[in-house]
């Protein structure tokens, strides 16, 4: 059988293969001295899992523990080979996106960002994205695997307009540090400091060089804590790894400052934050409603747009039938992604199917209580409402909730 092929292939993963059999190489070390005799080194070669048809990801280079550990205390790098790049150039650019995706961007400054859908007639999402304005672009950041998809049909609106719309996905790369020291580490990489200060308020984007390579530098608070992604040349992608893995706390005995943090980690710490992500808990068969971000991502005051009339309707007029909802699990099972959702029978058993478990997790902030995600039909949607989920042949207590924003673990308040 012939390997799989990928949209794309990290830049960066010769690298990730190094810090792995590092990492295998100081614990071997560390056990062998601890025991004073031979000992067999701990498999622990980096994982690499597919995104569809996108990319290979970097599932986990050292551990999940250490690399969660980085992402809550510390900086953690991470590799987005999934992610695609769309470059919109022209001085129409602003007026030409405002008739197309669902958020209002007419006074999109340089130096801000706003996430956005765009929809098809339908209304049904073709692409989650977020746009950063730079000075004459706005770069989008999207799923890679619909880059191509959706310039070509927003390009299909054009016609005498001074806009150019390229997937930029070949030539611009996508990683990121998150972390409440993430914008240290970009200090300590030459970020200017008229950048860091725009960066440190959510929804502010800087073009600046970072270890001398010119990039667009947009805060991501999607992991629950500090995050700054950047859009850089494919080609100079690993000089600014190398920048970050290169730096060391000589206070600290000389640990790296960054960690590399794998695929695994940030679910756990996404979930935690109550983000849910398009090509994991919805879809393109999603209307922005059943979303459970549309308030992020629609906005229902600008004019016309590209599926505007059904999300009008559905505001004004109707509900969806389902919707992504928070969920938290009790009894320490740990039902995972597919697993169904039911009504509670007269008896506590299982009455009718009413969703679905989308994407799950053990959260350490939360004294590895399970939550995660789920859609849910609409009527038992509501916070506090008492469902039964399947767990290897068995059903378990679920409770929905407002959101995983609300939880504890976040510094919120209580669940509800």
């Amino acid at each position: 059988m012939s390997a799989p092929s990928f949209l794309a292939e990290s830049p960066l993963r010769s690298r990730h293969d190094a810090v792995a059999a590092r990492e295998t190489g100081r614990r071997t070390a560390a056990v062998n001295a601890a025991r004073g005799e031979g000992a067999a080194a701990r498999s622990s070669s980096t994982g690499w899992v597919a995104w569809g048809t996108a990319a290979e990801v970097l599932a986990v280079c050292d551990s999940v523990e250490t690399e969660y550990a980085a992402i809550r205390r510390g900086a953690a790098i991470v590799d987005l080979p999934q992610r695609g790049t769309i470059e919109v150039r022209g001085s129409d650019r602003l007026d030409f996106l405002q008739r197309m995706i669902t958020q209002d961007v007419r006074a999109l400054q340089p130096g801000r960002s706003v996430r956005s859908f765009w929809l098809n007639r339908k209304g049904r999402i073709e692409a989650d994205m977020l746009l950063s304005a730079g000075i004459d672009r706005i770069i989008i950041d999207l799923p890679r695997a619909v880059a191509a998809a959706t310039v070509a049909s927003l390009g299909a609106f054009l016609f005498s307009e001074d806009v150019q719309i390229v997937d930029a996905s070949p030539l611009l790369y996508r990683v990121g540090v998150h972390g409440p020291q993430a914008l240290e580490l970009l200090a300590d990489c030459a970020v200017d400091s008229a950048s860091l200060e725009k960066l440190a308020h959510p929804g502010a984007c800087a073009e600046a060089k970072i270890a001398g390579v010119a990039a667009m530098l947009t805060r991501c608070d999607t992991l629950g804590t500090v995050g700054i992604e950047v859009s850089l040349p494919l080609a100079d992608a690993p000089r600014v790894w190398d920048a970050w893995t290169s730096l060391h706390d000589v206070a600290a005995g000389g640990v790296p400052r960054a960690r590399v943090c794998g695929w695994l980690a940030m679910n756990i710490a996404r979930i935690e934050a109550g983000e849910p992500m398009f090509e994991i808990d919805f879809s393109s068969a999603a209307l922005p409603h059943e979303t459970g971000v549309i308030a992020s991502r629609v906005s229902m005051t600008k004019g016309c747009y590209l599926g505007q009339e059904v999300v009008a309707r559905m505001q004004s007029l109707g509900k969806p039938k389902q919707v992504v909802c928070a969920l938290r699990v009790e009894e320490g099972a740990f039902p995972v992604e597919g697993s169904q959702l039911f009504v509670p029978s007269a008896d506590g058993g299982a009455g009718d199917e009413v969703g679905v478990i989308t994407s799950s997790t053990v959260s350490p902030m939360l004294g590895s209580t399970v939550i995660g995600f789920a859609t849910i039909r609409q009527a038992q949607t509501a916070p506090q409402t008492k469902l039964r989920a399947l767990c290897d042949g068995q059903l378990v207590h679920a409770t929905v909730q407002t959101s995983l924003r609300s939880l504890p673990a976040l510094g919120e308040g209580s669940a509800g």
